[in-house]
């Protein structure tokens, strides 16, 4: 007959790691009705079923586990529109705005409060993401076949840096509206990178 009462559950252990990402995520999943610095640690540690001591044995203050989810967020952005370079550059281009688009579309709340909500009005994500932007227009100015030394380069980079803020804000009003379909939205924006920052010759060089 076994000793253990009915009603007991059995509590998984993490590994530190585990712990440390399980810690972050559930942080993540709360920028979607707050803003960074309004996340509690309390809340988090309640929600992992560890004790409020706990969780600064995986981050050295609250600062620092803020910093670690601002991180995560802009890293995930990042993540999700790295080209795939066996494609051409136009396929590769829209393959990046589809898993942009779907990236979204999977975690609109968070999505949402990082570029218009509550957490966007705190620096430190307003630092992660503005870097963010700022990596994938040097990731995208990367594929471009133009030398280092180009004139244009400068003009490129500022105009793709723009956008990547018009993306952002046509994906959000897309969300909420809906007014025209997933396939024709994301021709919309890969068609309006070479028509805003690419020169005719330009863009007949990279279609050949």
């Amino acid at each position: 007959m076994s000793t253990r009462s009915s009603g007991a559950t059995k509590r998984v252990r993490l590994g530190p790691e585990e712990r440390r990402l399980q810690l972050i995520h559930l942080g993540a999943e709360m920028l979607a009705d707050r803003p960074l610095e309004d996340i509690s640690v309390d809340d988090i540690a309640k929600q992992a079923g560890i004790s409020r001591g706990l969780l600064f044995h995986y981050f050295a203050s609250k600062q620092e586990f803020h910093e670690a989810i601002a991180r995560h967020v802009s890293t995930e952005f990042y993540a999700a529109v790295m080209p795939d370079r066996e494609l051409s550059l136009f396929d590769m281009l829209r393959d990046s705005i589809e898993r942009f688009v779907d990236y979204a579309i999977g975690h609109s709340a968070a999505y949402h409060s990082v570029l218009r909500g509550p957490a966007s009005r705190t620096p430190d994500m307003t630092d992660y993401v503005n870097q963010t932007r700022g990596a994938i227009a040097d990731l995208i100015v990367g594929e471009l076949p133009l030398p280092p030394d180009d004139p244009d380069l400068a003009r490129l980079t500022l105009a793709i840096r723009g956008w990547i803020a018009f993306v952002e804000e046509t994906i959000l009003t897309w969300m909420v509206e809906k007014p025209i379909s997933r396939a024709a939205l994301v021709d919309l924006l890969v068609e309006s990178l070479p028509a805003l920052a690419l020169s005719p010759a330009l863009i007949s060089a990279l279609r050949d």
